[in-house]
C-alpha cells in the first residue's frame, strides 16, 4: 500500500481519475500496439549497411530511455519509440540514395535532436510549428507513407522491377509472396476489428506461418530461433559510431535532409501529441497542451540518444492512443512502456526471425495512416490540393523525397505569388526554397545524382 500512495503521490493518480491498476493495464496496451518497432526497426536500418542485433538492442534502449522520461517528467501516457516513417528515410534515402555513410547519416539526426532540444527549450519549437503551410505537411507526410509502403512491398518481393513499366507485382506462384497477400487481407482486417495489438499479432501469425512454408532454397521463410530468451546484446556494432566530419565536409548536400527531419518531427510529434492528449480530454483552455515543453524535450532528447546508440529518430506514437482508451492519464502509463521495452531486450532471438513477408503487411498500415491529414485541405482550392500532390506524387514516380518537397514547395510559392497573396508567406518557406535550390546545385557539382531506391 505504501507503494500505491506514493505513486499516487508522485503521478496525482486519484487527481487524474485513475488508479495504478488501470494505468499498467494501459501501459500494456500502448506496449502491445507499438513493439512491432522492435521486428520492424531493425529489418528497415539493415537496408543502411547496420548491424540487425545491434539496432533491435538500440530500438528498445531507447525507447526505455524517451518513454520513461515523458512519464517523470511531463507525466504523461505517451509511448515513445524510433519513428518508422522518418528510419524509412533516413535508410532509404539519406544513406542507399544519397550514399551517405551510416554513420555520418545518424550524426545528421543527432544535430537534429540538439536543435529539437534548443527549439523546444526556447520556446521555439511550437512557434515554427505552425509556419509551414498545410499542405506542404500533408503533401510530406503522404510522401512519407507512399514510401514507405513501397518499401515493405519491394523488401517483401510483393513489388519487383520490370523492363516495360519498370515495376510490376510479384509472381503468384512464389510462396513468399502469397504470405504477404495474406498479410494485406489479415492486417488491415484486425485493424478494422480494432483488436489491440493488431500489427504486432500480425507479425506473429506471419512469422509462424513462415515456419512453414518454403523459401524456395531448400529452407523455411521463418528459420527457428535456436533460443528463445538470451541476455541483452549491447549494440557494441552501432553504439557511438557517429561521424561529424564527414557532415562539416558535405554540409550543403546534407542541409535539405536536416532540415527534412527537423520538418516532419516537429509537426508529426506535435499531431500525434495533440492527438492522444484531446483523447484523454487533458487540453486545456485554448487547446493548449499540458506540460508541452516536458514532452518535447523526452523525444529530442530521444532523438539525441538514439544515434549514439545505432537508431534514428524518435518520435510519440500515435499507437498511445490505445492507452488513453484504455483508461491511461499519467505518466505510470508511459513507465509500463519502458518496462515493456526492457523486456523485450531478453526476447532479442525471437524478434531475429521476422521475415520481411511478416512486416511488410505492418508498414503498409503504418504507411496509410500518414493519409488521415488529406481530410484536412480544401480540394476545391488548387493552392493547397497542386502542392500537396506534387509533393507527394513526384516522391513516388522518381523514388526521392527531396524532389518531392522541392517541387511543392516551389510550386506553393508560385501559386501563392499568382494568386496575390505573396507577402503573406512564411520566411520559412523562402528558407526552405533557397535550401533546395543549393542542394541540386551542390548536388550535380559533387556528381552525386540521388538514384531510386529500386535500383538497389
Amino acid at each position: 500500500m505504501r507503494v500505491i500512495g506514493r505513486l499516487d503521490r508522485f503521478f496525482g493518480l486519484r487527481r487524474a481519475g485513475t488508479t495504478a491498476g488501470r494505468e499498467v493495464v494501459a501501459g500494456l496496451t500502448t506496449f502491445t500496439a507499438m513493439v512491432y518497432c522492435v521486428a520492424v526497426n531493425p529489418m528497415i536500418l539493415a537496408a543502411a549497411g547496420m548491424d540487425r542485433a545491434s539496432v533491435l538492442s538500440a530500438t528498445c534502449l531507447v525507447a526505455i530511455v524517451a518513454s520513461a522520461m515523458v512519464g517523470l517528467l511531463a507525466n504523461l501516457p505517451l509511448g515513445l519509440a524510433p519513428a518508422m516513417g522518418s528510419n524509412v528515410i533516413f535508410a532509404y534515402v539519406l544513406v542507399v540514395q544519397m550514399g551517405v555513410p551510416w554513420p555520418a547519416a545518424l550524426a545528421v539526426v543527432c544535430l537534429t535532436g540538439v536543435i529539437f532540444l534548443v527549439l523546444t527549450l526556447t520556446k521555439w519549437r511550437e512557434r515554427i510549428a505552425h509556419e509551414l503551410p498545410d499542405a506542404l505537411r500533408v503533401g510530406i507526410q503522404i510522401a512519407v507513407g507512399l514510401v514507405i509502403m513501397f518499401i515493405g512491398m519491394r523488401n517483401a518481393g510483393f513489388v519487383v522491377a520490370s523492363k516495360t513499366t519498370f515495376v510490376t507485382m510479384g509472381s503468384l506462384a512464389d510462396p513468399g509472396v502469397l504470405l504477404t497477400v495474406a498479410g494485406f487481407v489479415l492486417t488491415p482486417a484486425l485493424v478494422a476489428r480494432r483488436v489491440p495489438g493488431a500489427l504486432i499479432l500480425s507479425i506473429v501469425a506471419m512469422t509462424a506461418a513462415g515456419l512453414f512454408i518454403p523459401d524456395g532454397h531448400g529452407g523455411t521463410i521463418t528459420r527457428w530461433p535456436e533460443r528463445l530468451l538470451a541476455m541483452p546484446v549491447w549494440p557494441a556494432a552501432t553504439a557511438f559510431r557517429l561521424d561529424f566530419g564527414y557532415v562539416a565536409r558535405h554540409v550543403f548536400y546534407l542541409l535539405p535532409m536536416l532540415f527534412f527531419f527537423l520538418c516532419t518531427e516537429l509537426f508529426g510529434t506535435l499531431a500525434n501529441l495533440l492527438g492522444v492528449v484531446s483523447a484523454a480530454g487533458m487540453l486545456k483552455r485554448g487547446g493548449a497542451i499540458p506540460r508541452a515543453t516536458e514532452a518535447f524535450a523526452s523525444d529530442a532528447v530521444g532523438t539525441i540518444v538514439g544515434p549514439l546508440l545505432g537508431t534514428a529518430v524518435v518520435t510519440v506514437y500515435s499507437e498511445s492512443v490505445t492507452g488513453v482508451q484504455a483508461g491511461g492519464r499519467t505518466g505510470l502509463t508511459a513507465l509500463t512502456i519502458a518496462a515493456g521495452f526492457a523486456l523485450s531486450l531478453f526476447l532479442w532471438p525471437l524478434f531475429m526471425i521476422v521475415p520481411p513477408q511478416a512486416t511488410a503487411p505492418a508498414l503498409l498500415m503504418v504507411g496509410m495512416l500518414m493519409f488521415h491529414g488529406i481530410g484536412r485541405l480544401d480540394l476545391d482550392d488548387p493552392g493547397q490540393t497542386v502542392p500537396a500532390i506534387l509533393t507527394f506524387m513526384i516522391a513516388l514516380l522518381t523514388s526521392n523525397l527531396i524532389n518531392g518537397m522541392a517541387l511543392g514547395t516551389f510550386s506553393y510559392i508560385v501559386m501563392a505569388m499568382a494568386a496575390g497573396r505573396g507577402r503573406a508567406l512564411s520566411p520559412v518557406l523562402w528558407v526552405l526554397s533557397a535550401v533546395f535550390v543549393l542542394f541540386f546545385i551542390v548536388s550535380a557539382h559533387l556528381h552525386s545524382p540521388v538514384h531510386p531506391p529500386v535500383h538497389h
